[in-house]
């Protein structure tokens, strides 16, 4: 692959400055783990994304669009070809009314605190969810009784064709931890949703007490992405995990954490491969022991 070639094609829709090549992934991954991509991009509007893709794929070069990597496992080999991440510099909000429209890489704790200082209520169980909008949209993210499909009402992603589509709440398909960007594979760039007038320090309350919730359930002090496994139908996956004797278990630098066992955490210098051989683990423990075949929540993508 002639980097010098893809740089080039780059050029033409990003400032210089804004590409970063052989950049180590572990620096934009909330588990602090992955090998390098060839090319990262941080773009900052709308029409760079889409013209970056449209230019990428008119010479097929390889790439992918990621946010905050919350949700991520990135190999250690890194990525081939060109990452393209929405996140701090493409996090803009506009709120008209009860109507909060906002770019796909705000994260979702800045975003409640901007919400909650407009005196709108309906955000804070999204509040300590961490990881940005667009993924938080794409995975249909949930916390503490609320989940992103009860107040967006309207998506603007980009299709493979580097072409802007809108999706309604209706199109979109939100399930559990789904939506029909998922199947299609498709970047949520913007979100307008939908909220109620509230008083802003009931608000700040809301998610005070959420956020002590989650810090002294979850292990927030050390990198991890969140859940690894969804909630089998009829049991909790990290009960299943603790009850099968793996709190605490350990692959490397990877380990099952002993506050809540439905994360892995990096203790430090944890790689993806001992991440996966973790997880492998846990799933063949737990099917031993209770016959329940635990799904990945968790995301991995790089370099085989």
């Amino acid at each position: 692959m002639d980097k010098t070639k893809i740089l080039e094609v780059l050029e033409k829709t990003v400032d210089k400055k804004h590409i970063l090549i052989d950049e180590p992934m572990k620096n934009h991954s909330s588990f602090k783990i992955g090998g390098p991509a060839d090319f990262l991009v941080l773009p900052e509007k709308m029409e760079e994304i889409a013209g970056t893709v449209r230019n990428l794929k008119k010479e097929n070069i390889p790439y992918m669009i990621i946010g905050n990597a919350s949700n991520l496992l990135i190999r250690d080999k890194g990525i081939r070809g060109v990452v393209i991440k929405l996140g701090e510099s493409y996090n803009q909000v506009t709120i008209e009314g009860t109507t909060v429209t906002a770019e796909s890489g705000i994260l979702l704790s800045r975003l409640a605190k901007r919400i909650a200082k407009a005196s709108l209520k309906g955000f804070e169980f999204a509040s300590g969810i961490p990881g940005s909008l667009g993924g938080a949209v794409f995975m249909n993210a949930g916390a503490y009784g609320g989940e992103m499909k009860d107040v967006v009402t309207l998506v603007r992603a980009l299709n493979d064709h580097g072409d802007v589509v809108t999706f309604s709440n209706q199109e979109l398909q939100m399930g559990y931890r789904s939506s029909i960007l998922q199947e299609k594979h498709y970047a949520v760039l913007e979100v307008v949703m939908e909220l109620e007038t509230g008083n802003s320090e009931e608000i700040y309350a809301k998610i005070q007490e959420l956020d002590y919730q989650r810090t002294t359930k979850q292990p927030i002090n050390l990198p991890s992405a969140g859940s690894v496994f969804k909630r089998p139908e009829g049991y909790f996956a990290g009960k299943l995990i603790q009850d099968s004797g793996l709190k605490g278990c350990r692959v490397g630098g990877a380990e099952v954490s002993t506050l809540h066992c439905g994360f892995i955490v990096n203790q430090g210098g944890a790689t993806a491969q001992d991440v996966m051989d973790l997880v492998g683990k846990v799933q063949k423990t737990v099917k031993e022991k209770y016959g329940v075949d635990l799904q990945r929540e968790l995301r991995i993508i790089g370099e085989e």
